[in-house]
């Protein structure tokens, strides 16, 4: 069994259906809201759950929601830095084509290097993605054999300066656009994607069933190549794991295909 770790943040998200997403002065009435914890940090880490890896989730928890016993359900373990503050909200908006649009509200929760985490664990990891906002926690995560991080975090890459196997981001989202030249050290591999049109050395996989909700896709597609990367199979092996599973992720509602906590709180 693969021993994967995951460090960054999560996101308490409310999950909405929306007629139209709204432009500038108008207003939209959401419906249908489903409330779980989720964002990059969180989705990536259940998913890897979901493949049959051992997953430790490295983040921060605000302290009025039930973050860390929920993402235990989901077969995470779970090592919160406390933060005496509410935690970091999220709105999703799903459109009738199961496109989303997201709003966080507020900064995300990231643990740091002098938070009281077992850190030494990361050297015994298999792999490592990094969403988190702390080079320093990027520096613990290089004890890794594999290290795969977002662009989205790519400040906190050049701030590091550490190699890793992997750079992934999304070609159209202004939020994960990067500019090598500022690495001390090129990744190993760099990866664009481009939605279902597939993305650098890859194909898009037709889903299963009918698009449900786009939702989570990108994060699932991450944790298929980290998994892949730490398993040892070649680059377009990882990458056609990752359109796989991104694949599946659409057909269902939200972040996840089940909800164990439903059943227990």
């Amino acid at each position: 069994m693969l021993n994967l770790a995951v460090v960054g943040h999560v996101e308490w998200v409310t999950h909405t259906d929306a007629p139209f997403i709204p432009p500038a002065g108008e207003i939209v009435h959401l419906t249908h809201p489903l409330t779980e914890p989720a964002g990059g940090g969180a989705v990536t880490a259940a998913a890897l759950a979901r493949m049959g890896a051992r997953v430790t989730f490295f983040t921060a928890a605000g302290d009025d929601v039930p973050l860390v016993e929920w993402m235990a359900e989901l077969g995470v373990r779970v090592l919160a830095a406390r933060r005496g503050v509410p935690h970091t909200r999220a709105l999703v908006m799903r459109d009738p084509t199961g496109e989303r649009t997201i709003c966080v509200i507020g900064e995300n929760l990231h643990p740091t290097a002098d938070d009281p985490l077992p850190w030494d664990e990361l050297a015994g990891c298999d792999g490592v993605y990094f969403t988190g906002l702390d080079p320093r926690t990027l520096q613990l995560a290089r004890q890794a054999r594999v290290v795969v991080v977002t662009a989205r975090r790519f400040e906190a890459l050049v701030a590091s300066g550490v190699r890793v196997e992997a750079l992934v981001g999304s070609g159209n989202d202004r939020g994960e656009q990067f500019d090598l030249s500022r690495l001390a050290v090129p990744p190993e591999h760099v990866v664009v994607t481009d939605g279902e049109r597939g993305g650098t050395g890859y194909r898009a996989v037709l889903p299963p069933g009918p698009v449900v909700d786009s939702y989570g896709a990108g994060d699932t597609f991450v944790a298929g190549v980290l998994f892949g990367l730490a398993d040892g199979r070649p680059l377009e092996e990882a990458l056609a794991l990752g359109a796989e599973q991104a694949a599946e992720t659409v057909t269902w509602r939200g972040a996840y295909p089940t909800r164990p906590w439903m059943a227990s709180w």
